[in-house]
């Protein structure tokens, strides 16, 4: 099973969820951060790294010495990553998004492929939790190919473990968002109960339903604002998973780097029965298909 915890905003709790639930999960889960951009579930699980592997994505390059200058390339590329002016190529690899398209449509067969670097994958171990981690390079701006890369990696050790994954999804509901809860089997969506927090987590849910997983949230911050994110929780069929108290000394550990689950017996249970309510959810799906398939 693949759980991918994800959130309509920064800052809700989504990697301090994905820390806890990781330190709780048994038989351990292979943690996954996937959030590219800016990682930190390493900070939390502190894993001893033991490998490391750049990253790379297919760019174009042209042999001009057969090229007859028919702008092919240059008209079926959407974001102007290869240019023909006169008898000029042009290409400019940091706005190619790796499609081939330009390869596939050349009649000469001059244009092959370059490569950029995109970041590192790195992978490691937190005690009994396997940890895999994408590090995208300062200045790149495309995501994907590098969280593409990091779930085939993921893919080849579930399958010769047969153990379960949590992913660490970057925030908010654009391109990396969905590219890194597709592939999930269940969403868990942590928000809080604040206006941003109804308003995001609408469009979380909104983003993701087509995807067509089982979906639950996790309050966090429990008893700090209003109660609106419960009713509207009620009227999406979302069902609440957690609620993590609004407590300083989650703050405080937080703050320190430390492990929410590992703080207390109280947010050890919280944690435990949230890992027991996401089984139930994926659980409760599978015979829903059965049943709509019988």
């Amino acid at each position: 099973m693949i759980i991918a915890i994800a959130s309509g905003k920064g800052g809700a709790g989504k990697t301090t969820v994905s820390a806890s639930l990781a330190a709780v999960m048994s038989p351990p889960a292979i943690a996954v951060d996937l959030d590219v951009e800016e990682p930190n579930l390493h900070l939390f699980l502190e894993p001893e790294i033991t490998g490391q592997e750049p990253a790379y994505m297919d760019v174009p390059k042209v042999d001009e010495t057969g090229c007859t200058y028919c702008r092919a390339c240059a008209d079926i590329c959407q974001f102007k990553a290869i240019s023909v002016l006169g008898e000029v190529i042009l290409t400019f690899p940091e706005m190619c998004h790796g499609c081939g398209a330009c390869m596939a449509v050349c009649p000469e067969n001059v244009i092959s492929y370059d490569r950029r670097t995109l970041g590192d994958i790195l992978w490691g171990r937190a005690d009994e939790t396997e940890f895999l981690m994408g590090r995208l390079r300062v200045g790149e701006a495309m995501s994907p190919p590098l969280m593409r890369q990091v779930k085939a990696r993921l893919r080849e050790r579930l399958a010769e473990t047969g153990a379960d994954a949590l992913i660490d999804a970057p925030p908010g509901v654009s391109c990396p968002a969905v590219n890194a809860v597709m592939d999930a089997d269940v969403i868990v969506l942590v928000t809080e109960p604040t206006p941003f927090g109804c308003y995001d987590l609408a469009l979380a849910h909104e983003a993701f339903r087509n995807i067509g997983k089982p979906m639950g949230v996790v309050i966090n911050r429990a008893g700090l604002g209003e109660d609106a994110i419960y009713a509207q929780c009620r009227e999406a069929g979302l069902p609440i998973l957690a609620e993590i108290p609004y407590d300083r000394a989650i703050a405080e550990a937080y703050s320190q780097g430390r492990i929410i689950s590992e703080t207390s017996d109280y947010f050890k249970e919280v944690f435990t029965d949230l890992a027991e309510n996401i089984k139930k959810l994926a659980v409760a799906d599978v015979a829903r298909e059965e049943i709509s398939h019988a």
